[in-house]
């Protein structure tokens, strides 16, 4: 009984005191661009808002969206809103000729739904998903705020989106390509980009950091150095059990929630143990390496970080301590290829 209990709580919850939600009204685009994900390595993607990740949905629960899609590409699309339920709002749920019409070229579609799941979700787009989602980019965080966040929750100090994809570069360069069985993926990254164009994650002794982790294309081992990651949430809801890890395996579309207490100073790496997601098209080290570095730890002359340019937003974190919305990362941008053409012409 106390199981059923605990499970379904959550549940409850998403249609409890909806009287303080919001009507949060969003516009986002669809977009051709060119992604730069690893040393030599540039693919094209259908970027939303024209970045990969797409931009961050972060909202609260209960709250009502209302968000107008618009797509700018060659091809057709449609946005996915995985994870939530979709209460009476089915034609929401962006499954191209099942709900909705894909987007054609030029048009739009708006989405309306109530933000009832909570946690770490996600979006992606529903037409053609081996290629669409698997090599073209397009995928991005969402998460609902819980009115009632647990104990643990409150006590986190940082907190980090993880996502994690493979690449292609045989299809790199041809739209429409791509995404059939035993495809060649042998580039692997975090947040669209892979090691050493990733980023530190910048702590301090005493932080308790809350890493959202998706596997959002591929299977994932994640292995932190130097921590045991306690699991807390999968798939946005909490676990009845957390439990420590050292290795955590996760399927595709799969999210786990992970909280570390940075109790160890030092520079750890963090990363995909699958062997052959740690390397770029074969060459070590590269793919899905996240570093953590304490604050104080000196750079040595030989780290291969020493100069590195320090972006404090790669993970998400700048960005989750803004007010709720739909917010775009400069840091995931891509390059439109036609734009200099188009300065030049004007």
């Amino acid at each position: 009984m106390r199981v059923f209990s605990l499970l379904i709580v959550p549940f409850l919850c998403m249609f409890a005191g909806t009287s303080s939600a919001e009507l949060r009204q969003f516009e986002m685009t669809i977009e051709e661009v060119d992604l730069e994900v690893a040393p030599g390595f540039t693919t094209k993607v259908w970027g939303f808002n024209g970045q990969v990740p797409g931009p961050l949905l972060h909202v609260k629960e209960g709250d009502e969206l209302e968000i107008v899609v618009q797509n700018n590409t060659t091809l057709t699309h449609t946005v996915h809103w995985h994870g939530t339920h979709q209460h009476g709002t089915w034609r929401s749920d962006g499954v191209p000729d099942i709900t909705q019409l894909a987007i054609e070229p030029g048009d739009s579609y708006t989405y309306r739904f109530v933000a009832s799941k909570v946690g770490s979700l996600w979006y992606h787009c529903h037409v053609n998903v081996p290629e669409h989602v698997g090599t073209r980019g397009m995928w991005g965080p969402m998460i609902v705020e819980p009115k009632d966040p647990l104990p643990i929750e409150k006590s986190v100090t940082k907190e980090a989106v993880v996502m994690f994809s493979g690449w292609n570069p045989e299809v790199a360069d041809t739209y429409g390509e791509g995404g059939h069985p035993n495809e060649p993926i042998s580039y692997f990254s975090i947040n669209g980009k892979s090691f050493p164009m990733t980023q530190p994650l910048r702590v301090k002794k005493g932080d308790i950091v809350r890493l959202r982790l998706y596997a959002a294309t591929i299977p994932v081992a994640f292995h932190p150095h130097g921590h045991d990651a306690l699991v807390t949430h999968k798939d946005g809801l909490p676990l009845e059990h957390p439990y420590l890890v050292d290795v955590l395996n996760m399927a595709p579309g799969e999210r786990y929630d992970v909280i570390i207490e940075m109790n160890n100073p030092g520079r750890w790496i963090s990363h995909d143990h699958i062997e052959h997601h740690v390397s770029n098209n074969g060459k070590a080290p590269g793919g899905a390496i996240l570093i953590i570095e304490y604050e104080g730890i000196e750079n040595d002359d030989w780290y291969v970080w020493k100069d590195k340019a320090y972006e404090p937003d790669f993970y998400m974190s700048e960005t989750l301590k803004k007010p709720f919305g739909l917010h775009d990362v400069a840091v995931f941008k891509g390059v439109d290829p036609f734009a200099s053409r188009r300065r030049r012409r004007n």
